[in-house]
This record gives C-alpha cells, structure tokens and sequence, in this order.
C-alpha cells in the first residue's frame, strides 16, 4: 500500500490572534510531538482530509515532510479538533513515531456476521464498545478489528477476549469487557410489562366517604 505523505511548515506565535490569521490564509495551526519538545507547525486542512479519507475513525500512518527539506518523519494523527458551528478542522495534534517501537492507538471495531439471536427470534445487536486500545508497532497499526457476532444467542455477550486480533497486535481493554450483546425482541419486552388476554386488571378501590360529623348537642335535640 502507498505510504501517504503530508506536507507541514514551520510557525512563529502562538495563541488567538497567530491563529486567526494563520486560518485565513488558508492553514490551521498544528502541534508535532514526539521529539525533544513540541514544535508549533501549519498545515493546510485540505492535506490533512484528503490525508485521513477512507480512514475515518482508524489511526493513519503517514510520511510528513517540513516544507523545503527532505527530511521525512514517520507520524500519526493524535487528535483534531473542529469548529463546532462550521465543522472546519482549526487544530491538528501530529505525534512522531519510531518505526522500531510500540505505540498505543485507538482502533474501531468492525462488526460482522448475523447474530442467531437476531435471525433466528428477531432479536435485537446491541454494540456496546466500538473501539479497543491496542499496542503494536506502528506498520502494524490495523485499520480495524473484527467482531464476529454470528454465534450470539439472546442474552449472549461477545467480550474482548473473543476478539481475533492481527498477529503482533496486543489490545490493552480489559479481556472481560462486553463488545456487543443480544437483546430480546422489542414485542417480548412489552409482552412482559401487559396484562394476559382475558385477564382483568385490579380495580384499585374507592376511598372511604366520611360524612361530616354533627356537633353533639344538635344530635341530642333530634332525638327527643
């Protein structure tokens, strides 16, 4: 698969105003990690889609180069962040890896199969965890992890330790985890919650009226 290559420069300020104007020509600020202290950078938001597409929601490895060197480094995307109102991408947080050491990613989980559950008795998948911490070199970072619920009963629950993980890949989430489980019919639930056919809810009954009580001497002069 051809390594993908971004392209970043270096940037002077820092802070609302730096950042404004670096967003008006056309780049949003970016923050390298990995070396002897972050080092404030720009890139264009436009490398960085075009960079991450058909790999929403995967750690992507890529080649990222300062502008007018040749000296590439290997690196990951850390975090982005966008604006809540526009949906434009205003920060990028890069981390420089080592090809030769382990690093912990986040990686999405891919369910597959039919669950007996749901095509035998209509049940309905719930997908509880939808992605698992996983520690690998960064060439074996997957793009996802197979869940297969295809042997989940009703009330039956995939876990992490079921999980087929690539070799050289060790997922760090607690083995008895609960990844997706099997829910029973909608119609079996309010089944469960109403009255039998022919049976007659309880009438809950009336209160008590209590009469207003008479006062002592005018009962007295009712009954001479």
């Amino acid at each position: 698969m051809e390594m993908r290559e971004l392209t970043i420069r270096k940037r002077d300020g820092v802070g609302k105003g730096p950042a404004g104007r670096l967003r008006r020509a056309g780049q949003v600020p970016a923050t390298l990690y990995g070396g002897a202290s972050p080092v404030n950078v720009a890139v264009a938001p436009k490398d960085v889609l075009r960079l991450i597409h058909g790999h929403e929601g995967s750690t992507q490895l890529f080649r990222v180069t300062f502008e007018g060197t040749t000296d590439a480094k290997m690196a990951i995307i850390r975090d982005m962040q966008f604006d809540p109102v526009s949906e434009s991408l205003i920060h990028v947080d890069l981390q420089e890896v080592a090809m030769d050491k382990p690093i912990q990613v986040a990686v999405p989980l891919r369910h597959v199969g039919e669950a007996r559950g749901v095509k035998d008795v209509g049940g309905i998948l719930e997908m509880i965890l939808r992605e698992v911490q996983v520690s690998c070199l960064p060439a074996a970072i997957p793009n996802s992890i197979t869940a297969d619920v295809s042997e989940l009963g009703i009330h039956d629950v995939l876990t992490v330790r079921d999980l087929a993980v690539p070799e050289g890949v060790r997922i760090l989430n607690d083995p008895g985890q609960a990844v997706a489980t099997v829910a029973p019919p909608a119609v079996e639930e309010a089944a469960a919650v109403t009255p039998a056919a022919g049976t007659v809810a309880a009438t809950p009954a009336e209160p008590e009226v209590l009469t207003e009580r008479k006062p002592k001497d005018e009962a007295d002069e009712k009954k001479k």
